[in-house]
């Protein structure tokens, strides 16, 4: 098995899966069932797990080459993607295009007073990426990222012998030498188990939330859904189901990283005052995108977490999912200067 950081004559990351438009909505409340809110303002944003990643390293100054993979439409959120990636660096020509369906876009309902979030999806021509637009055999990128499983229709839809495309996919990125990673969707429709667990055996690293993982392990019935205790347990049962290095779960308290036959990794998070907190959106994307350059950078755990919580932090300035997210050493100063919630110590 290759070690924690990968391949490191390897460089990068090819991250694959869903790509988004946002369309953000911030609204004065959220209304019960046939009330009316006001929408208060509106803009448009980079969405799905691939193109947040990319671009969230973009913006921390990442230094290592960006590539994705994915299928879009061919009209005008096609080409403001595409405008995007050329931007910020990110190689689009893994991207394709198809025009039997439109782009995939997400309406974001932000509630300003809270920060948080509802979604509304179309998935439009994600639901047609298949395993004919990927050659992972071109890329000497170190890491393969995918996201969203449990939102990726022909990707999630198992075969008869119990594998999925995700599933294969992932295998061949293990063969052909990359570190694997994926990320999940906080679906309600989902069976998450029968879509998450053929991937697991070929993932080095999953991330997810706590809604996320108990959706995926045995459910917690016992009221501390975000005890790090609770969460360990859970985790390790998904490690135990064949994830080759680390679960990685993050929540609004903090985060916690959990490999085979070692001690847990927790970190807090940051200390935000709800003044400064403009939405949620993107938070858990920008959270990996902090984990995984530092652990493209060799780093340990504990710092690659500490990073991702303060990456996170930064992008709760913003109701979309990247505006806010700033250099590196910025966004670490952001987390040093508010301090870290006393939830529980670092290791």
């Amino acid at each position: 098995m290759k070690g924690l950081h990968g391949d490191v004559s390897r460089r990068g990351i090819l991250a694959a899966g869903n790509w988004i438009v946002d369309h953000v909505k911030i609204v004065d409340t959220w209304p019960a069932q046939d009330a009316l809110a006001t929408i208060v303002s509106q803009s448009d944003g980079n969405g799905g797990g691939p193109y947040n990643v990319l671009k969230n390293l973009a913006r921390v100054n990442c230094g290592f080459p960006l590539s994705g993979v994915g299928l879009i439409g061919r009209d005008a959120d096609a080409e403001r993607i595409l405008r995007d990636c050329a931007a910020h660096d990110i190689d689009r020509s893994g991207i394709h295009q198809t025009e039997a369906a439109p782009t995939s876009y997400t309406d974001v309902m932000t509630v300003a007073g809270s920060g948080r979030r509802t979604f509304f999806h179309q998935h439009g021509a994600n639901a047609l990426l298949n395993l004919e637009h990927f050659d992972l055999s071109k890329s000497r990128a170190r890491i393969f990222y995918l996201g969203y499983l449990c939102l990726l229709k022909l990707l999630d839809a198992p075969d008869k012998e119990g594998h999925t495309g995700a599933s294969r996919l992932l295998e061949q990125a293990c063969r052909h030498g990359f570190l694997t990673m994926a990320d999940l969707v906080s679906s309600e429709t989902s069976d998450f188990p029968a879509v998450v667990n053929p991937s697991l055996p070929h993932l080095d690293f999953l991330f997810l939330n706590e809604y996320e993982l108990d959706r995926l392990a045995i459910p917690d019935r016992s009221n501390t859904r975000n005890d790090p205790a609770h969460l360990e347990a859970q985790a390790r049962e998904v490690l135990d189901r064949g994830v080759r290095r680390a679960v990685v779960v993050h929540f609004p308290e903090g985060a916690i990283c959990v490999t085979r036959g070692e001690p847990i990794v927790c970190q807090s998070s940051v200390r935000m005052p709800r003044e400064l907190i403009r939405g949620t959106a993107g938070a858990g994307d920008a959270f990996g995108a902090g984990f995984i350059h530092g652990l493209h950078a060799g780093w340990e755990l504990q710092q690659c977490l500490e990073l991702g919580v303060c990456v996170a932090a930064a992008s709760l300035r913003d109701a979309t999912c990247s505006a806010a997210i700033e250099p590196m050493e910025n966004c670490f100063q952001l987390g040093r200067r508010l301090g870290f919630n006393e939830l529980f110590p670092r290791s």
